[in-house]
């Protein structure tokens, strides 16, 4: 019997990374019976296992995980600190089951690391193994990270300098890129040498394979391509990879909720879910319920509750009695005909859903890439990290999205906030619902994205080529 290539998998802990590059795991095996994947599982310290995104994995010959031991790391409130000592610290880790692996099967051939793992590109080359990083944001903002890095190199442009400028040229991009539209670890100072070793990693790959796919950003696949700087590292856009739902619960019977969707007419309701870590204060959430409200849209909107200041932690689900006081007097009696409020909601569930007719988003990669495989426009709401570069990209370069607001940042860890006054997020409500011309885009892209994945669709395609490489 022929010995299968054996591949080590690096996900980051992180419940978004972790889930797509799980999935990414199962499509390549599910390709390829002549591959075996061991994914070597860590988690951060003082976080809920990640087992709840691992145990309905199917472990089988071809594919298994190791869990990594747990490494002590001094408690910090500095994410940056906590982040890189956690990697550096499960070097030795790895190396030891990697080690593991070699003697035991003596056919590795490839390691796949998650996007923020790249400095365990090290150890593959001490091994002599090609190396990919699974990067799960879309291929424009891959470029986008590319190119600032080589302005960083290149031209000594550095953070306090890229904020005093207006807008970027970005050759991953049709138009010109704000400033405002970057995410803030590309701009504050304290971010900069881990933004750098991020970038740097990236360019130590022998490719990266992306969640995307080649009808949906071809602007940006062209880049690749042509520009000079971009051309050296080969892309592999393989997506959609579209994650299920977690396991969590909400406090909610979500059975009534689907079946108060039943009851709607195709495409009236607006979905208002901002991610895993999406949650507003008070004040914020006051505009939202006017703006709902005002607009007079049928709704379901999934209301997490913040974590207590201070602390690093996922949003919860409100009690009952706690979300009537936060909430405008009489709010959910009012509503009670035309709308929902609940905790946690499965995301794909509902956005699949005849009724679904727009989504009012924080503009994660792995929700804009559901949004669209389900065909539901987005009215862009972006929080933290890449998603104001996401927003971006779905309003101004792909025509396939409304605007909210694009003009402002919340930080991840829990800086100045900003308040969406309740005639914009009505605006983009209405707009989302309203607009024909987007949600024909849409539909359009949803057919494309459903295609691409079937044999001689361009993902199909391009990950045969990546398998290509990795079998020998």
């Amino acid at each position: 019997m022929m010995k299968k290539s054996e591949v080590v998998f690096i996900p980051f802990p992180g419940p978004t990374h972790l889930i797509s590059t799980l999935e990414f795991a199962k499509l390549l095996i599910n390709r390829d019976n002549r591959l075996r994947i061991t994914v070597l599982v860590f988690k951060f310290p003082h976080t809920p296992d990640t087992d709840i995104h691992t145990k309905s994995l199917p472990i089988s010959d071809s594919l298994h995980l190791i869990n990594l031991p747990e490494c002590s790391i001094p408690p910090t409130t500095d994410p940056i600190s906590t982040m890189t000592a956690l990697l550096e610290s499960q070097k030795l880790n790895v190396k030891q089951a990697v080690t593991n692996i070699i003697t035991r099967e003596g056919n590795l051939t490839a390691f796949v690391v998650d996007m923020f793992c790249t400095t365990m590109i090290d150890i593959a080359k001490e091994l002599s193994i090609p190396s990919f990083v699974f990067f799960t944001s879309g291929i424009a903002f891959l470029g986008l990270t590319l190119h600032l890095h080589t302005l960083r190199e290149r031209d000594n442009i550095d953070s306090t300098q890229l904020q005093q400028m207006n807008e970027l040229t970005i050759p991953t991009f049709a138009t010109s890129v704000p400033i405002k539209s970057l995410p803030s670890s590309e701009i504050r100072k304290e971010w900069e040498s881990f933004v750098t070793s991020f970038s740097k990693g990236l360019r130590k790959a022998d490719g990266i394979i992306v969640n995307s796919f080649e009808e949906l950003e071809s602007y940006a696949v062209q880049a690749f391509l042509n520009d000079r700087d971009l051309a050296s590292l080969p892309i592999y856009p393989v997506g959609p990879i579209l994650n299920p739902e977690s396991e969590t619960k909400s406090t909610v019977d979500f059975d009534d909720v689907i079946k108060w969707l039943d009851d709607q007419t195709p495409s009236s309701v607006v979905f208002l879910c901002f991610g895993s870590r999406g949650s507003f204060d008070e004040d914020q959430v006051m505009e939202i319920a006017h703006a709902i409200e005002n607009s007079g849209a049928h709704f379901l909107w999934s209301l997490r509750k913040p974590p207590p200041k201070g602390v690093r932690a996922a949003p919860t689900d409100y009690p009952l009695s706690e979300l009537k006081s936060i909430l405008p007097e009489g709010f959910l009696d009012r509503t009670t005909k035309i709308g929902r409020v609940i905790g946690w909601a499965p995301q794909a569930e509902v956005l699949a859903h005849p009724a679904t007719g727009g989504f009012v988003s924080h503009c994660g990669w792995n929700s804009i890439l559901e949004s669209i495989y389900f065909g539901v426009p987005i009215a862009t709401w972006p929080l933290f990290a890449e998603q104001q570069t996401n927003a971006f990209e779905l309003v101004c370069e792909l025509k396939m999205g409304v605007e909210i607001a694009l003009d402002y940042r919340v930080e991840l860890d829990g800086g100045a906030n900003y308040i969406v006054t309740a005639d914009k997020i009505e605006r983009g409500i209405k707009s989302v619902l309203e607009d024909g011309e987007i949600r024909k885009k849409v539909k359009e892209m949803s057919k494309k994205s459903r295609k691409t994945l079937l044999e001689s669709g361009s993902s199909y395609t391009y990950l045969g080529r990546l398998i290509d490489l990795i079998i020998v």
